[in-house]
């Protein structure tokens, strides 16, 4: 396997054409996939979803909720009405049919075929919990399904339009924040849980239809929601999609955070030790994202060593969320410059990756 980067999603650019060009200029050789900077709003990953729903004729505002450093409004179903899934604002497909066919040109002129095109799409789960609750997204599995049914609709379409060059991320913070913050004798079970919550998508989705996954502790305002005390929750949450991932549908790729937003990443050779009993099929392939702002290039690939020794494989780079809400954009440069020196840093048995 030939060490790769990912970006997550997004990146500093005032369009999305711009921004594309500007990833394609540092990193096109060492990319299999990208987005188009999600710039703009989209930044922001799930609060346009979450503030269309003022306007949603389905439901009212309730409160301002905070958690941590998310801030978002919460939601319930009016009474009389159902949350109907031709009423959820994603706006998925209005930014793909807007990106892709500057991508395709700037795909061509950089001669990077192998790149396919990154749908970010936010958990259906995710969406629930944020905008009613915990408890009202556990009680009523119908916020979930309309979510669901909405994001497998444009889905449809966008995959209608690009076939298989178009890959789709599943994001997730809930899923990995449940396991993290649950007890260590429970954390198996939440992730089985949270695993099965995620898969509905996938599993829903037509036959050929190319997924990865981001599994991520929070990056709002470039602030984590929590953190991990090892990296055992993220081994158990891989394991348990990976284990269960339907047929049919193509798992490209899951990009996993060793760091807490601002927080680098441990340089504790025990915390990556769970990483031993990762069990991700050999066409999977395992981003890992440790990438930071505060740490220099040689002792990240210090770190980089640590983990493939312990994972037993060499894995690709990446920083731990997008780059699109740090505080400066030299940020977002400085992670892409480590990306590139990281690939070519030595592999465990000393060659070149």
């Amino acid at each position: 396997m030939t060490r790769k980067t990912h970006l997550v999603g997004s990146w500093p650019g005032d369009f999305g054409v711009h921004a594309m060009e500007t990833a394609l200029t540092k990193l096109a050789p060492h990319l299999l996939r990208m987005s188009d900077g999600e710039t703009g709003d989209r930044s922001e990953w799930i609060r346009p979803t979450l503030e269309w729903l003022r306007a949603n004729p389905d439901v009212e505002r309730v409160a301002e909720s905070k958690t941590s450093q998310d801030e978002f409004a919460l939601f319930r179903v009016l009474d009389g009405h159902r949350f109907r899934p031709e009423h959820i604002e994603l706006g998925y497909l209005r930014a793909f049919q807007q990106s892709y066919p500057a991508f395709q040109v700037l795909r061509e002129r950089h001669r990077q075929p192998q790149i396919s095109f990154q749908v970010g799409i936010p958990a259906p789960f995710d969406l629930a919990v944020i905008a009613f609750g915990a408890n009202a997204a556990r009680d009523d599995e119908s916020l979930t399904q309309a979510f669901t049914r909405r994001t497998l609709d444009l889905v449809r379409q966008i995959r209608a339009e690009a076939g298989d060059d178009v890959i789709f991320q599943i994001e997730t913070v809930i899923g990995l924040v449940s396991v993290a913050r649950a007890p260590a004798a429970a954390q198996p079970a939440v992730a089985q849980r949270m695993a099965s919550e995620l898969l509905k998508l996938p599993a829903a989705a037509e036959t050929g239809t190319r997924f990865g996954a981001h599994i991520c502790l929070g990056d709002y305002h470039h602030k984590a929601t929590s953190e991990a005390a090892d990296a055992r929750p993220l081994v158990l949450l891989a394991n348990a999609l990976t284990q269960s991932w339907p047929a049919g549908r193509p798992f490209d790729y899951i990009h996993v955070p060793f760091a807490a937003a601002d927080e680098p990443p441990s340089f504790d050779e025990g915390w990556y030790a769970p990483l031993r009993e990762l069990a991700l099929p050999e066409g999977v392939r395992l981003v890992a994202g440790f990438i930071h702002e505060a740490v220099d290039v040689d002792r990240l690939a210090d770190l980089l060593a640590t983990v493939e020794g312990f994972a037993g494989r060499e894995v690709d780079v990446a920083a731990t969320c997008g780059l699109g809400r740090r505080p400066s954009p030299n940020e977002a440069w400085d992670a892409m410059e480590k990306a590139v020196a990281l690939v070519h840093a030595p592999s465990r048995n000393g060659s070149r990756a």
